[in-house]
């Protein structure tokens, strides 16, 4: 296939619109279902990177799940713990643990549920029957994967009245080594950001405590790869193989360590006794619970605890999360792995940090205050390595 037209780009109005290779040649993937948009491809061929990745630099099954061309989450495929299973909507899955790229599938899709909702899932392996029918139960838009196992394609073909987007890549396409785009009518040219992000990256350690273990650099490498392909400017924080908060175009790299600590935090709690134990209705749907956790954590929008509102969500009223109990949870969280971007210029971001577990910290370093935001991790007896390279992503 040598191009592929598009219903329209980023916007109905946005037309004509297809995908082609610059060179004439065919592309590298097979649509084997559905019809992806503008948006969906930019989705799919940004989390094939991400996961591609950190597959070669982790050599286990990874997967992402993208929103409007930034990952919510990433992961590799790790074995989930009773109660995470239990936080992700995945305990009734049989066979889970017997599948590596399932694990990774219900970590991805189970970290930032309401931003996952309507998401577009990438898959490094060829994807199982066990990980497609997690993906079948989900909102979702559509899927990039290098193969399907032929029973798991005929169930992902079953999600949205057969329309759901099914795309296979070819594993071995490599890109060229000079990339373009046009804003304005304009054409940019740049060299493709081929840099490895691997354990070698992470030698370099500048606070007094310099001790990383290897589950550190498993998740400070998850947290870089994750920002390799997340819009700038970016903060990850991962633990357990996976990045669970990702802040993502934020002017102010402060915004984007809270926004991601909040994430982090949210994902923890999700986890507390009383949210594991919430009495919800029976024909409460899956996403309308995702929204009922997330107002009970972080009382947003309404009290669903109150009295004339638990009645729509509960079969009994339950006991509110109050902020101390929260804080007492929060505080019992360590060994949290964060990323950044590019270098954090005051130390209130480490301060942030530390309010969400953070021990382990990869930046490149080259800021005017260096010193205080090393001085700051000194004082929590955090690890933190300048990894001497940006990671912007436009």
């Amino acid at each position: 296939m040598k191009e592929f037209e598009l219903k329209y780009g980023c916007n109905p109005n946005q037309k004509p619109a297809k995908i082609f290779m610059h060179d004439g040649s065919d592309l590298p993937i097979e649509i084997l279902n559905g019809r992806p948009g503008f948006i969906n491809f930019l989705d799919a061929f940004n989390s094939w990177q991400l996961v591609k990745e950190l597959k070669e630099a982790l050599g286990l099954p990874a997967v992402t799940s993208f929103k409007h061309v930034s990952p919510t989450s990433a992961a590799v495929g790790v074995p989930l713990s009773d109660n995470l299973k239990k936080a992700c909507f995945v305990d009734d899955i049989e066979g889970l643990d017997d599948s590596p790229l399932a694990c990774a599938y219900a970590r991805a899709r189970g970290t930032d549920r309401m931003c996952s909702f309507g998401d577009w899932v990438a898959l490094s392996d060829v994807c199982d029957v066990t990980t497609a029918k997690m993906i079948a139960r989900e909102v979702s838009d559509g899927i990039i994967a290098p193969g399907y196992e032929p029973e798991a394609l005929e169930i992902l073909k079953t999600k949205r009245k057969g329309s759901y987007n099914i795309v296979k890549i070819d594993p071995n396409y490599v890109p060229a080594e000079t990339e373009h785009k046009q804003v304005y009518g304009i054409t940019f040219e740049q060299g493709r950001n081929n840099f490895k992000i691997d354990a070698e990256l992470l030698g370099n350690a500048v606070t007094a405590n310099k001790s990383l273990p290897e589950s550190a650099k498993r998740d400070l490498i998850i947290a870089l790869i994750t920002l390799k392909y997340t819009q700038s400017n970016s903060v990850c924080y991962a633990v357990d193989g996976q990045a669970i908060g990702v802040g993502a175009g934020q002017q102010s790299r402060i915004h984007c360590t809270r926004l991601a600590g909040t994430k982090a935090d949210t994902w923890f709690l999700r986890q507390h006794e009383k949210v594991l134990s919430l009495p919800f209705r029976s024909d409460l749907g899956r996403a309308d619970r995702d929204n009922v956790i997330d107002g009970y954590i972080n009382k947003n929008e309404e009290d669903v605890c109150a009295d004339g509102v638990w009645e729509r969500y509960f079969t009994e009223k339950p006991e509110p999360l109050t902020e101390k109990e929260m804080r007492d949870y929060l505080d019992t969280i360590d060994g949290v792995a964060l990323g950044s971007d590019a270098f954090f210029p005051f130390f209130d971001n480490i301060e942030r940090a530390k309010k969400s577990g953070v021990k382990y910290i990869a930046e490149p370093g080259g800021s005017i205050r260096d010193d205080a935001v090393i001085d700051c991790c000194n004082k929590y007896n955090m690890t933190m390595v300048f990894t001497g390279m940006r990671l912007f992503h436009h």
